[in-house]
């Protein structure tokens, strides 16, 4: 269960409102608390208290919290510096309220071990205690427990809950596990598992929802604070989602479109190609009322994290002024790959397969023979074109062509057509192809045959896709 503490002379701060984001996003109760009633006047104060309350229901009705206890109380009358002869008051009617609340959640001893510890200390003639709770699995006197974060292995010397010695402990039990040999400065918070049930990750695919609070852009290529596991570092962000279904093809008409993927709840996998994203995609932008649509994202995180799979990410710009009253909190999501490999960009990424759609566009200038025509405006002088030899192309009249080879030093091309240019095609050409004769003298009439009429123009269509992490960087067509 979560306490939401709120300063009832403030009020709802920017802090206030992220601690409610990462409750929804974590917790499935919650009590809040209105503290430093003492600060009102006597007279004032219910209607004050009746009023905030009224004004946080109406805050958590969208939320998973909606019609939760708010609670008054003056945990420390006076404020920190007032005497301690002063009694809190309504802190045991809070107690009350947080008994009536609690319950037992299903615990499950099954999984790896994995425990948050909070604080670490030596005791004289036994060793050294971490107190924390464990947040999966069991454990046991004789055990041996990873702190993954120093790489250490440790046998579990004793066990005990609440001053009292137990043989063991399980999911949700709030314990102190004493090992031998072990330096306590080493660890003040962190986590214990089981060993080897940790990885160290450089990077990590992630599903992600955007946070609707947030306004900011969400820019692939930005960095985000990221917090995942118990730790929060600097990653850098791509954004990527399913492809679209490709009839984008122009056609004669020019009026294709391309159609939108199903929003299916689809698992990641490396087995399917993903359309990279400038940026995360809303249903505001796709023009749709219903939820974002599915879409994923790369982190390459600044120093390595340790951290279990499937954990819970949240990535935040905490580096934004808190005065400036505004959501700091961006996306969320869960881990689903982690790359563990130092030189991942190398020997993993290539193995995602996120590619961005290109389309050039150039123009007929005339044609050689009935099956080859000659482009122009597609390239630039300097490009090299055998890496495009072999790339289909389409005219906007219809025909399909392969691009042979370069024409020329200027950036001219040679296109082959296999089934040949139909008889409209071949008018058309003929007629915007023609140019000025040179067998007329300067300033006089050109020959009947070479006059250049104004047509419209056929223009050529290339399109290809490039996987972003290809080390090749080679032209794909489907």
């Amino acid at each position: 269960m979560m306490m939401l503490v709120v300063d009832l002379v403030k009020g709802v701060q920017t802090q206030t409102a992220e601690c409610l984001l990462i409750g929804e996003l974590t917790c499935p109760r919650m009590v809040v608390v209105l503290n430093k009633t003492d600060l009102l006047p006597p007279n004032k104060r219910q209607s004050a208290i009746e009023k905030m309350t009224k004004r946080l229901h109406k805050t958590l009705e969208s939320t998973r919290f909606r019609d939760c206890p708010v609670i008054a109380v003056a945990a420390k009358p006076g404020g920190p510096e007032a005497p301690d002869t002063e009694e809190p008051q309504g802190v045991q009617e809070l107690i009350e309220l947080l008994k009536s609340q609690t319950y037992v959640p299903q615990r499950d001893p099954g999984g790896d071990l994995l425990m948050a510890v909070d604080h670490c200390f030596s005791i004289r003639g036994q060793g050294t205690v971490m107190t924390g709770t464990i947040l999966q699995g069991s454990m046991a006197i004789n055990d041996t427990v990873e702190i993954p974060a120093l790489k250490v292995n440790k046998k579990i010397k004793s066990v005990q809950m609440f001053r009292k010695p137990v043989s063991g402990a399980m999911q949700g039990d709030r314990v102190g596990v004493c090992v031998t040999q072990f330096d306590p400065k080493l660890l003040e918070r962190g986590v214990v598992c089981a060993p080897g049930s940790l990885h160290t990750l450089y990077a990590a695919v992630i599903s992600v929802r955007k946070i609707g609070y947030f306004k900011g852009s969400l820019a692939t290529r930005a960095k985000f604070h990221i917090t995942v596991g118990h730790e929060t570092v600097m990653a850098k962000i791509t954004f990527f989602g399913l492809p679209l279904i490709d009839n984008s093809h122009p056609s004669a008409d020019g009026n294709a479109a391309p159609s939108k993927p199903s929003l299916l709840d689809t698992p990641f996998t490396f087995d399917r190609e993903y359309s990279y994203q400038d940026e995360y995609i809303t249903s505001q932008a796709e023009a749709s009322s219903g939820p974002d649509p599915e879409q994923w994202a790369l982190l390459e995180f600044e120093r390595p994290v340790t951290c279990p799979s499937l954990c819970l990410v949240i990535g935040s710009k905490l580096d934004t002024d808190i005065h400036t009253n505004v959501c700091r909190l961006a996306f969320h999501g869960h881990l689903l790959h982690g790359f563990e490999d130092k030189s991942y960009s190398e020997t993993a990424l290539p193995h995602l397969r996120i590619f961005k759609t290109k389309h050039k566009e150039g123009q007929v200038e005339r044609v050689t023979d009935d099956y080859t025509v000659i482009g122009r405006t597609l390239f630039k002088k300097e490009t090299n074109l055998q890496l495009f030899v072999g790339l289909k192309v389409m005219l906007s009249t219809g025909e399909t062509g392969v691009i042979e080879g370069g024409f020329g030093q200027s950036g001219k091309f040679k296109i082959r057509i296999p089934e040949g240019l139909c008889l409209e095609t071949k008018q058309m050409l003929s007629s915007t192809s023609k140019k000025k004769g040179k067998g007329g003298s300067k300033g006089g009439p050109a020959n009947e045959d070479n006059v250049k009429t104004d047509s419209q123009p056929v223009s050529i269509h290339l399109n290809f896709k490039r996987y972003v992490f290809d080390p090749h960087k080679k032209m794909v067509q489907s």
